[in-house]
């Protein structure tokens, strides 16, 4: 079992094209070098400026640790930082114990999702 995080965005309107390229080119090369493992993203089915991130942890030391090194970083403080928080107007963040097959599968949902658009 692992620590599933998801944070919900609802963007300022017609930002969500915008904040996907940021999160696709800039925001996710961070979260990887940091080894943070991002499960699943993206625009919301439901509309275009509302935004999802899945990310999944060993538990909540791992989690604490990995946002740490994340938000205080000087390539996250000075890379898409700014950009990316001044497009989110509501964030919502809640957090379950998921397992490894229930979040591998989700992986492999959101792979599929966005190789279709």
């Amino acid at each position: 079992m692992r620590l599933v995080e998801t944070l919900i965005y609802s963007l300022s309107p017609g930002t969500g094209a915008e904040f996907h390229r940021l999160v696709c080119e800039e925001s996710l090369p961070i979260h990887q070098s940091i080894d943070m493992d991002v499960v699943d993203f993206g625009q919301s089915e439901h509309h275009p400026d509302a935004y999802f991130l899945v990310r999944a942890y060993d538990n909540l030391d791992h989690l604490n640790a990995s946002q740490e090194a994340l938000y205080t970083s000087d390539i996250w403080r000075r890379g898409p930082r700014p950009a990316i928080l001044q497009r989110i107007v509501v964030s919502l963040k809640s957090m379950a114990w998921m397992s490894e097959a229930a979040i591998e599968e989700t992986r492999l949902c959101g792979i599929r999702r966005r190789r279709l658009n």
